[in-house]
């Protein structure tokens, strides 16, 4: 690892490696940065956590812009159809959700061939949290209410096709229990509404929710992956109890299709620098941010293989989510 005062070195030393001799982005050069989701969810909070780092590397300003709708999808089109592909407009890209938009409505008509992925930065897993106030205690307790009460535990989730979506379908098809479903704009407001109690529970991503439930405020019950985590160790994973799902949300960069490949290249850099800087890597750590850093084509494939993924699913279930 190293500290901030070497990233700019191990910057530079990528980005002669890469063969650029001449810098796309220049010191106050603005970069618009699109964002399918309103303030306070998970991609506000991988912005905070990136930009003050790719800030100081990349020596521009970031400017965000929040377009929330159609769960993401507002975002994720204007970005393929209407920005420009001159390296001045990136956006946030959430997966699966990004290729799941377009899988399972015909009338989003942008794809991931129409992007230049960038970097992915985080993996957040999935988690199931309800407020301070609910008598679950156990993820046993909750899933017993909704045996009982078929189709009335209200559960939130970030919007029609999200990996919190999918989550909640996934644990219907595993236990055979049936939830009320609650899509939000995003994780921000789902969390939100479990704060107050407005729902029984939000399928969250842990990223978004950790400082809540280090408040205290909202309780965890069961996460989305194989193996316990370190920063939540008495929380069992769903796993544990032969339910087999694993899931959770991940997050990057991606820019248009055909940005010059000098601001590519670029931008790779920033990101791979980002790996070894020390700072930053525990910023990620306090704030409970899976870090998971795939650049340039290892994150394309990445889209390529999650979108044949998510295509079978939504292939088998589409007719009984449809119904």
């Amino acid at each position: 690892m190293q500290n901030r005062g070497a990233f700019a070195a191990t910057l530079l030393t990528t980005l002669l490696f890469s063969g650029i001799a001449q810098a796309e982005y220049s010191a106050g050069d603005e970069l618009k940065v699109l964002q399918g989701f309103k303030a306070g969810g998970g991609s506000d909070a991988l912005a905070q956590l990136t930009q003050p780092f790719l800030r100081e590397s990349l020596g521009v300003e970031f400017v965000n812009e929040y377009l929330p709708g159609a769960t993401g999808g507002i975002a994720w089109t204007r970005l393929a159809k209407q920005a420009p592909n001159d390296g001045s407009v990136i956006s946030i890209t959430n997966t699966p959700m990004l290729m799941t938009n377009y899988l399972m409505n015909d009338a989003i008509n942008y794809s991931i061939d129409e992007l230049t992925p960038i970097a992915n930065v985080v993996t957040d897993p999935g988690v199931i949290v309800v407020p301070k106030e609910s008598p679950y205690q156990t993820v046993e307790d909750f899933f017993a209410a909704a045996e009982e009460r078929p189709g009335q535990i209200t559960v939130g989730n970030s919007g029609v096709g999200g990996d919190d979506f999918f989550s909640t379908i996934m644990i219907e098809k595993a236990t055979g229990l049936s939830f009320q479903k609650v899509p939000f704009q995003g994780d921000g407001p789902s969390a939100t509404a479990a704060l107050g109690g407005k729902i029984d529970a939000s399928f969250n991503n842990l990223g978004n929710v950790y400082g809540h439930i280090r408040s205290g405020d909202l309780r965890p019950l069961a996460v989305f992956t194989r193996e316990r985590l370190e920063v939540l160790p008495d929380v069992p994973t769903l796993v544990e109890k032969d339910i087999d799902v694993v899931a959770g949300s991940s997050r990057g960069y991606s820019a248009p299709a055909g940005i010059p490949d000098q601001a590519r290249q670029e931008l790779i850099a920033a990101f791979e620098a980002l790996k070894d800087d020390e700072e930053f890597q525990q910023t990620a750590q306090e704030r409970a941010m899976n870090l998971d850093i795939l650049t340039g084509d290892a994150y394309a494939q990445m889209m390529q293989d999650m979108e044949e993924q998510f295509a079978e699913i939504w292939d088998e279930i589409k007719d009984e989510v449809n119904e």
